[in-house]
């Protein structure tokens, strides 16, 4: 009997030892503290990541940022649909979501109140981090007779959806080429509706601006060649005068089974957070998704770099996410 007793006092003590070690290993999955050491609590318990429309490019990338953010931080994050850039600004403002994907000049826009968001300007929203280049795609069938933005004249174009970026992109580029929205037949649609329209052969050609290869044209291309309408050189550099944000792109040989180059121009996508998340939580947020680039499988993540997080932003940026940059670049 003396014999069990002290047996089973050893085992009661080794359950004891393994059940805290179990406990502190499962602590580590959860609210990791900034610094690496003893676990932290977030002001909040959930985050919602606003995208775009499914068949874009936010929503993939941000179904992977929320899984990274979830995995690193603790808090549950979820990517949700929505009407991409503009849109997302004054969501955010409204407080219907904390981080979403947005285009550089529509941020500027927001912030600085001009163009769509005259007399509704943005105080609520700082930055996060650059993402990668968002390409103006003017997009058409090889068959469609369409091969230069004069070719539009008369035509049915989608601009975009409403409360998107690619809307002040087609306005901006048509303007470029001597055109107005009154040249053309103005459709506004997502991605998925215009490619699904272009395949119709309800609308002709349609404005998407996305980082390439985009989920929607790459459909519409399997079952009909597509086209992508070039912007000239000069025409590029007219742009970017008046609008600084652009720059020159262009869409490599083979992308949407193009036999050659097709210059282009582009904006950054970014991503934007509320101002008041802690400085704490957007730290841990900037962190998880810029030290784990090499897991996002998109083709667009080999643009995503802590190096150049800051490149082209024009807003002002969380103090979380600049401890960070300043952190991994100094």
């Amino acid at each position: 009997m003396k014999k069990n007793s002290i047996l089973f006092t050893i085992l009661g003590m080794l359950l004891l030892v393994l059940a805290a070690c179990g406990a502190g290993e499962e602590g580590g999955k959860e609210n990791t503290g900034t610094d690496g050491g003893d676990k932290q609590s977030f002001d909040v318990d959930f985050l919602s990541i606003l995208t775009g429309g499914t068949q874009g490019t936010y929503y993939p990338l941000g179904g992977t940022f929320a899984d990274l953010i979830t995995t690193d931080t603790g808090v549950k994050t979820t990517a949700e649909v929505s009407q991409a850039s503009a849109a997302n600004m004054t969501a955010l403002q409204n407080g219907e979501g904390e981080i979403a994907f947005v285009q550089t000049d529509i941020a500027y826009y927001a912030t600085e109140g001009t163009l769509m968001f005259e007399g509704q300007k943005i105080d609520s929203v700082v930055a996060l981090g650059a993402l990668y280049p968002e390409t103006v795609q003017l997009v058409t069938l090889a068959d469609s007779g369409i091969k230069s933005y004069e070719d539009l004249k008369g035509k049915k174009v989608s601009v975009g959806a409403p409360g998107s970026g690619t809307y002040a992109n087609a306005e901006q580029l048509l303007e470029i080429h001597g055109l107005t929205m009154n040249d053309i037949k103005p459709q506004n649609l997502d991605f998925g509706e215009s490619t699904d329209g272009i395949q119709s052969g309800q609308i002709d050609a349609a404005f998407i601006t996305a980082g390439y290869p985009t989920g929607a044209v790459e459909a519409l291309n399997a079952t009909n060649g597509v086209y992508i309408v070039p912007v000239s050189d000069d025409k590029a550099e007219e742009l970017i005068a008046k609008y600084p944000y652009y720059a020159k792109d262009a869409i490599p040989a083979g992308t949407y089974g193009l036999e050659e180059e097709i210059p282009a121009v582009s904006v950054g996508a970014m991503l934007a957070v509320k101002k008041d998340l802690s400085e704490d939580l957007v730290y841990a947020i900037t962190k998880a998704i810029y030290d784990n680039t090499d897991k996002i499988s998109h083709a667009k993540g080999a643009f995503i770099k802590a190096e150049s997080g800051l490149d082209g932003i024009g807003i002002e940026v969380h103090p979380g996410a600049q401890k960070y940059f300043d952190e991994v670049n100094n």
